[in-house]
């Protein structure tokens, strides 16, 4: 697993989906680095994105029945990791929400897939963990069960403002809350390894001391 989270992160570099910098973050904090999934939006990236994703849920051995991806970022995830499931042996259903209930037709806010059985739920990252919350809701009002939660980077950072920070991340509180485990392709450790390694060149071994600055200073 170390090696295919370390492929995930210099994959993500190569595409320019993480980037280093000084970024903003939704927390206000100005951080060395931004890992914006909506960048994978070629055939190409999408497919080997989704691979990473099944790669490492078949590896965590959590069982599970079927995907769920929250909208908007979360439905291309799922159904994409879905494809990927099959072309690995396991062929899975999956089934997404709208934002907004369809009034005719067949209804509802949920698309695909009845929800039923052990839930995975789909995502890029967890910020603050709303999406999950809804999903779990949405899960669980349909009777199925939330069986875990699949991201493709854990930032490893203490939510809250400075001065307050929590004692965990929202990774943390996500799985603390609802007793499910959160499985991540890569996390800040993977990242900050990548950095270390002479193969990911001056330029990027550049920015090390920046992301072990803001790992000590946020960082779980």
């Amino acid at each position: 697993m170390s090696n295919l989270r370390q492929e995930f992160i210099a994959f993500s570099v190569e595409t320019e989906v993480l980037r280093f910098g000084e970024f903003t973050t939704k927390a206000g904090r100005l951080s060395p680095y931004f890992f914006n999934a909506g960048l994978f939006h070629d055939g190409a990236t999408l497919g080997r994105l989704a691979r990473f994703y099944a790669q490492t849920l078949l590896a965590s051995g959590v069982e599970f029945d079927m995907l769920f991806g929250p909208a908007y970022k979360g439905i291309t995830l799922a159904s994409a990791t879905a494809v990927a499931l099959a072309a690995e042996g396991r062929n899975t259903s999956f089934a997404y929400n709208r934002k907004e209930a369809k009034d005719h037709g067949e209804g509802g806010t949920i698309v695909g897939a009845g929800l039923k059985g052990k839930v995975v739920i789909v995502d890029d990252v967890i910020s603050a963990g709303t999406s999950v919350r809804e999903s779990v809701q949405m899960i669980r009002a349909a009777g199925a069960e939330p069986a875990a939660v699949l991201i493709a980077l854990d930032r490893m950072e203490r939510s809250g403002k400075d001065g307050a920070l929590s004692e965990h991340s929202a990774v943390q509180q996500v799985a603390q809350e609802f007793g499910i485990p959160v499985i991540s392709i890569a996390n800040l450790d993977d990242l900050f390894s990548y950095l270390s390694n002479e193969a990911a060149g001056a330029d990027l071994g550049a920015h090390k001391d920046a992301v072990a600055a803001y790992r000590t200073r946020y960082g779980v």
